[in-house]
């Protein structure tokens, strides 16, 4: 089934709903461009992924159009307690992601469109890229002043972050993917995006914070859809490609043998948090009890997202230190997460049968898990 779209006085894309994988294999010289059904970014992310390991990408350029529900999309090395909100994430139901990419954080929903330029190693070329949404932008609407900088980013106004960038470069291929801010829920962007999370010692990536915009506040007529089927027009454009965007299910196994495996490594926790990079945490905790008001001094060492190290001060004449060297042994080679963390402070205070001391010990444990 193929639905015809116009969209200039003489250009036509074509929208077809399902190829066989076959027919990348023979698909002419020059551009691909693909769209995702899906709004998954873990599938998503996965057919990057499949593209960029399973495709011979010697005489053919391929776009990915893809937009995801609401999801945090972390670099390859960066530390998520550092980038992000994680209770309040946990709280909307939002996704947390690590892509293989490196670069900064970024937030993803439905008003947010993603862009995927593969090739050769050879051929890649990000400027080049940005150059080309620009020149889409501009053909949709003349008067936006869209300029790309040097650090690979797009700004609107000379002042509004509306992409950012990121890049894989694997031995024979490449993608670099961006951003697009259409009409993105800019209060929870910048909810999410602002750690609570403090004393943390890392050499994790670090984002960079900038002014943002959406395209849609410069030019409310503006759509989603519009802007896709800009960017499609001026990559066929460039790249003589047949004009059509073929629509695909990431989903589909059949389609994509081995994708439903790189859509789980990316769902995993060792995947997401468990390649964090090495960090460390030095905190005062503040404590008040029974008109008592005391600080807790907690040290630790994360490796592989895993608690190497659990060092603890308490005054001993509020807590007893077998109670505190109970909870560090418990602790450490556990995974620094909230779910297991809790499990582990749960299980230890069904132990304490002193009512007083099992008060103290509750309030010592959630105060840890704040940590998380």
């Amino acid at each position: 089934m193929i639905i015809q779209s116009s969209l200039k006085k003489c250009f036509q894309l074509h929208y077809v709903l399902k190829i066989p994988t076959a027919g990348f294999k023979w698909a002419p010289k020059g551009g691909l461009i693909l769209q995702s059904v899906s709004q998954d970014v873990y599938q998503n992310l996965a057919l990057e992924d499949w593209i960029h390991d399973t495709l011979d990408l010697e005489n053919k350029h391929i776009l990915f159009l893809w937009r995801n529900s609401s999801a945090v999309v972390i670099g390859r090395h960066q530390n998520p307690w550092q980038e992000c909100n994680l209770k309040m994430m946990r709280q909307k139901g939002i996704k947390l992601a690590r892509r293989r990419s490196g670069g900064g954080t970024v937030y993803h929903d439905l008003g947010n469109i993603n862009l995927t330029f593969f090739t050769t190693r050879k051929k890649y070329e990000r400027m080049e890229n940005l150059r080309l949404v620009v020149k889409a932008l501009k053909a949709l609407r003349p008067q936006l002043d869209v300029q790309a900088t040097r650090r690979c980013d797009l700004l609107l106004n000379g002042i509004f972050k509306i992409s950012g960038t990121a890049a894989k470069l694997g031995r024979t291929a490449a993608y670099h993917h961006c951003t697009l801010l259409c009409n993105t829920d800019k209060h929870i962007l910048s909810s999410v995006l602002k750690s609570p999370y403090n004393g943390i010692k890392s050499n994790a990536t670090p984002s960079v914070p900038a002014l943002v915009k959406n395209l849609l506040e410069e030019d409310p007529t503006l759509t989603c859809e519009m802007i896709l089927d800009a960017v499609a027009e001026e990559y066929a454009t460039h790249y003589h490609a047949d004009n059509r965007v073929t629509v695909i299910n990431p989903a589909d196994e059949k389609e994509f043998p081995g994708i439903h495996n790189k859509a789980r490594e990316l769902q995993a926790w060792d995947w997401i948090y468990g390649k964090t990079p090495k960090f460390s945490i030095s905190k005062c905790l503040n404590i008040v009890n029974e008109q008592s008001c005391l600080d807790i001094k907690i040290n630790m060492d994360i490796k592989n997202g895993k608690i190497e190290t659990f060092d603890i001060d308490v005054p001993q004449q509020w807590l007893p230190p077998m109670m505190c060297n109970k909870l560090k042994d418990n602790l450490i080679g556990n995974k620094f997460c909230l779910s297991e963390s809790t499990a582990v402070a749960n299980a230890l205070l069904r132990t304490c049968t002193d009512y007083k001391l099992y008060s103290r010990w509750n309030l010592l444990c959630e105060k840890v898990l704040t940590l998380m």
